[in-house]
């Protein structure tokens, strides 16, 4: 009898058959070893291995994943990597499509962060009513940090650029591993205690979840909230954070930017200054023209122009007046006149001594003082008083003709 035929496969149907066996088995994993040859590419995808004692591991995150990532990752840092295992047919490997990075230990760590910020939250170190202001020109200022490190190079590099003169003081300690949150502790006491600065830094360079626990230590947190002198957290890059950041009284986001806020600029200054004059003096020429603009207005000539536009009108109202007046006063006295005339004339004509003046006397009887308008009631020889236009007589009668 013979044995059944052997089957066989192209490498396109095995490399298949393995892809989907992989990629159904292990739809979500999480992988643990070490990062080596990272390497970022131009399109913001990364590729890197990951390594242990026995295997190695291809692997590779995109750029729209590698937004997420809260660290730096590297060669030789130990993480924890989550994500599908994927065959890749024309080269039939694979490798580990990565949706997620952490730093090994980084989730236990986080964790007991967490817990150990909302204990000091409660006691009220991370009040914001605690917070100091920063003073506007320090001339002393004290960084606690490593005397060896980024950190200090960065910020003796800006202090010199910005020839800021400051009285600089290094305060050397450990900045990771055992002992250095104690030691770190102990430097920001000991320049409270010998007021050794105006400013306080805290800070080193970047570097790991790990790297940075010193700076969330319980003795760190409670001696900076404790510090006379305001203190500035400068640990790590930007998107690091520490609790020591939420204690002091301003975090800067890296050890430069700690160095820009404590140091003034002498040309920034001067050019400030140049501009905060030149500003002042173009109101204060400002307020002068307006000043004298008003007081022109005031000037004996000025005043006289003013005085004769508002007098002008009232003026040529009052002498229309007065014409009007003295024109309505003419037509009166003409017409009063005239009826003056009118009435001498009636009077002249109706008076006695006119008539007298044609030429007829006005006989009065001397006993009874009464006019005779006829001899009746006469005695012979009686006195009778004669009223001539011009003088008088005086006769006795002699005889009456009736």
């Amino acid at each position: 009898m013979k044995p059944p035929a052997q089957r066989s496969f192209t490498v396109s149907q095995i490399t298949g058959l393995i892809k989907d066996l992989l990629e159904q088995t292990l739809p979500n994993v999480t992988v643990e070893g070490e990062i080596s040859n990272w390497r970022p590419a131009s399109s913001g995808h990364c590729y890197f291995s990951l390594k242990d004692e026995e295997a190695l591991l291809s692997a590779v995150m995109f750029r729209g994943r590698m937004a997420t990532l809260s660290f730096q990752p590297a060669d030789g840092l130990k993480v924890k990597a989550t994500g599908n295992i994927s065959v890749y047919p024309k080269r039939g490997n694979y490798q580990l499509i990565c949706e997620s990075l952490q730093a090994s230990g980084e989730g236990e760590i986080l964790a007991m962060l967490e817990k150990r910020k909302r204990q000091l939250a409660a006691q009220g170190l991370f009040d914001a009513e605690r917070k100091k202001p920063l003073p506007l020109f320090p001339s002393r200022v004290a960084v606690v940090t490593s005397p060896t490190g980024a950190a200090i190079r960065d910020i003796l590099r800006v202090l010199g650029r910005r020839n800021a003169g400051l009285n600089l003081v290094i305060l050397p300690t450990l900045v990771q591993g055992e002992g250095a949150g104690e030691m770190i502790a102990r430097r920001i006491r000991t320049a409270n205690e010998f007021s050794m600065a105006d400013v306080l830094i805290v800070t080193r360079g970047g570097g790991s979840l790990e790297d940075l626990l010193p700076f969330s230590a319980e003795e760190v947190v409670l001696a900076i909230a404790e510090s006379r002198i305001p203190v500035i957290s400068a640990v790590g890059h930007e998107v690091d954070f520490t609790l020591a950041d939420f204690a002091a009284d301003v975090r800067a986001p890296t050890p430069s930017a700690a160095a820009e806020m404590v140091s003034a600029s002498r040309l920034e200054l001067a050019r400030t200054l140049e501009a905060a004059r030149r500003g002042l003096c173009e109101a204060m020429r400002t307020r002068l023209e307006r000043l004298r603009l008003v007081l022109a207005q005031f000037e004996p000539e000025a005043l006289e122009r003013h005085l004769r536009f508002l007098l002008q009108p009232a003026l040529l109202r009052v002498d229309d007046a007065r014409q009007q007046l003295a024109d309505g006063l003419q037509a009166l006295l003409r017409d009063r006149r005239h009826r003056l005339e009118l009435l001498a004339g009636a009077v002249q004509a109706s008076s006695p001594l006119g008539i007298l003046a044609r030429g007829y006397a006005v006989v009065v009887q001397e006993r009874t003082g009464k006019a005779l308008l006829s001899p009746a009631g006469v005695r012979q020889e009686e006195m009778l008083a004669i009223r001539l236009h011009r003088g008088a007589l005086r006769a006795a009668v002699k005889e009456k003709q009736v």
